[in-house]
């Protein structure tokens, strides 16, 4: 299954993300998404989508998700990412269910496809709370 995006920039470093669900304004403007934005957002996303899938299936009940990642790159160049921790806050489970939770969302670790992408170049490690 392939995956496309567009990119088109002017003659600097302004420019419009197309994806199949919408776009995004990228480049050092402000309200403007920069590359590492992109990349630890589309972890997030792909996390989320795991997670979710996998605690509609076992029947766990939340009210929500609040993902905080932060990305650490290298000073040596390229200046990849050395360390990624994600912090998850999640709303509204029941007390019974929490240890089930932490399962799945071990389970969506090894399931997200850019967590494991950027595993092989990144120390990866999160933290789960709940609200």
């Amino acid at each position: 299954m392939a995956n496309n995006v567009k990119m088109v920039f002017d003659n600097q470093m302004h420019g419009i993300l197309t994806g199949h669900h919408g776009s995004a304004q990228v480049g050092p403007a402000d309200g403007a998404l920069a590359p590492y934005d992109m990349v630890l957002g589309g972890l997030g996303g792909c996390l989320n989508h795991t997670f979710q899938s996998i605690i509609d299936k076992k029947n766990i009940k939340i009210h929500g998700v609040k993902y905080a990642i932060e990305g650490i790159k290298r000073e040596d160049v390229p200046t990849m990412l050395k360390e990624v921790t994600v912090e998850v806050t999640i709303n509204g489970v029941d007390e019974t269910d929490a240890m089930n939770v932490e399962k799945a969302f071990e389970m969506a670790t090894r399931y997200c496809s850019v967590y494991q992408t950027l595993s092989k170049v990144a120390k990866m490690q999160y933290t789960i709370s709940y609200q």
